[in-house]
């Protein structure tokens, strides 16, 4: 389980009386904070610093444990900046810095010279702001008081944040075969890839996944039968055909759990001695945790494990079709829709597909949630990697569309669907994203400059001229970073 650890800043020069108030007064915060029940993961108060020796010790310390997905830094009194360069130099840990103080308000009658050594965060924290943008690290401002809901969230959101960079960095993706032929956004440098995020992306046959299929057992199906019958709605007239994508799941599992891997890829294109387009396996394995990318896209794959790990309710999506009369995208795939989407029991279905020159297979039909939501891609830009992210407000489709048997999700993208259409584009926004109802800008902003990639963020005020003008300047500044 991941924690975060609070470190406090102050000196020696204030004396033994008042460095014990200020460590009992951070424990109270840390205390408090973590009974509150809002933040994501626990606290863990390390220590008051007070020697550019002690900063160094802990950074280390922070930095090969495991157990670390962040530090969280906070100054009491007044820590003199130089003795943290040393260990900010090292920091290796995603870092925010949450400047605080401990009373909500200056007590008139109380207030002393006293009072004031005790309590200097208010220009503590401003000189250890200045030697983190002065080192230029990049890291996490929160300012208000640790005991403001609204404060105690926002905290919240960004160790989810740390918590799927802590996941990328230790990311496997699996890719059954290659990408897609042609397509250009599957593309990108792998090497780069595991540079910058951690990932390994590796191929492995799709023979291979073929002569484990063949290895599972009837007993190995039933069970996974079970589960599907827990889970979904099931027709019993179906049964061979959802037998055969249990016997996909079961095989993938295994793949994927010996390699250790979090995510995994596929493309019709290459189903060389099977039957059937993984879609019901593919769906459950992504309501469990693991990230999926169609059509070979091993980035996308990677984003929606990492997402997912931040916010359940996160799956692979493709834009299709627009209701250009009404402003609304219609969001799917051939088959390959997380279940954490559905606003209802999914239904297990089996449909002819189309495309691939295989049988029908069987997949889970459902329509989405409602409610405001985000759409992410990850494109590699060749000199650098940009995260793209639009808000949007997911809504009930407005027709039933019964010809159409798949798991579907209809939203209003922002700032409507043709000025979101036409900033995507120019982002050089992809087909493939991962939408999510439990993962918002500010955090994917988070994870973006834990990740130090640029960030590019479509909302209800953006604009296609303005954002052009923005996407000239950010290129000059990520190409030379």
């Amino acid at each position: 389980m991941y924690e975060f650890w609070f470190i406090v800043g102050s000196q020696v020069l204030y004396g033994e009386e008042t460095l014990r108030q200020v460590k009992k007064n951070s424990r109270a915060i840390v205390d408090a904070m973590n009974t509150s029940g809002v933040l994501s993961y626990k606290l863990v108060y390390k220590d008051t610093i007070k020697t550019a020796a002690g900063v160094t010790a802990l950074i280390k310390e922070a930095n090969y444990s495991d157990e670390c997905a962040g530090i969280v830094t906070f100054c009491h009194t007044f820590s003199p900046s130089k003795m943290w360069i040393n260990g900010l130099s090292l920091l290796q840990k995603p870092w925010c810095h949450f400047h605080t103080q401990f009373n909500l308000e200056i007590p008139n009658e109380e207030i002393d010279m006293n009072y004031m050594n005790l309590h200097q965060s208010a220009h503590g924290d401003r000189e250890h702001g200045f030697i983190g943008t002065r080192m230029r690290i990049g890291r996490k401002v929160i300012a208000g008081h640790w005991n403001n809901p609204e404060v105690q969230k926002r905290l919240a959101k960004w160790q989810k944040a740390a918590v799927g960079a802590a996941v990328s960095k230790s990311l496997k993706v699996m890719r059954f075969g290659d990408n897609m032929r042609e397509v250009a956004v599957t593309e990108g440098d792998k090497v780069e890839a595991q540079i910058k995020f951690g990932w390994q992306v590796n191929t492995f046959p799709v023979g291979q996944l073929v002569e484990t299929m063949e290895q599972v057992s009837e007993q190995e199906i039933d069970a996974q039968i079970d589960i599907y019958r827990k889970k979904y709605i099931v027709e019993d007239s179906d049964l061979d055909v959802i037998r055969y994508q249990a016997m996909e799941e079961v095989a993938i599992r295994k793949l994927l759990d010996a390699e250790g891997c979090k995510a995994f890829s596929n493309t019709f294109e290459d189903l060389y001695g099977m039957k059937q387009l993984p879609g019901l396996a593919t769906q459950n394995l992504m309501s469990e945790g693991f990230g999926y990318g169609g059509e070979g896209d091993w980035k996308i794959a990677a984003m929606t494990a990492i997402i997912k790990s931040m916010g359940s309710r996160s799956a692979f999506m493709e834009d299709y079709t627009n209701d250009l009369k009404n402003g609304l995208s219609l969001g799917a795939h051939m088959l390959e829709v997380c279940p954490s989407l559905a606003a209802t029991q999914p239904r297990i279905e089996v449909h002819p597909l189309g495309i691939g020159d295989r049988e029908p297979p069987a997949r889970l039909v459902f329509e989405g949630l409602e409610g405001e939501a985000t759409l992410s891609c990850l494109i590699d830009m060749g000199s650098h990697f940009r995260l793209i992210v639009q808000d949007v407000k997911c809504v009930k489709p407005n027709q039933d569309m019964p010809n159409l048997p798949v798991a579907r999700i209809m939203w209003q993208a922002m700032p409507n669907l043709e000025l979101g259409a036409e900033c995507w584009i120019l982002a050089g926004g992809a087909h493939h994203t991962v939408l999510s109802y439990d993962v918002d800008a500010e955090m994917l902003r988070d994870w973006a400059r834990i990740m130090n990639i640029e960030f590019v963020y479509i909302n209800k005020d953006t604009r296609p001229e303005a954002l052009e003008t923005e996407l000239k300047l950010s290129e000059l500044v990520w190409r030379n970073a």
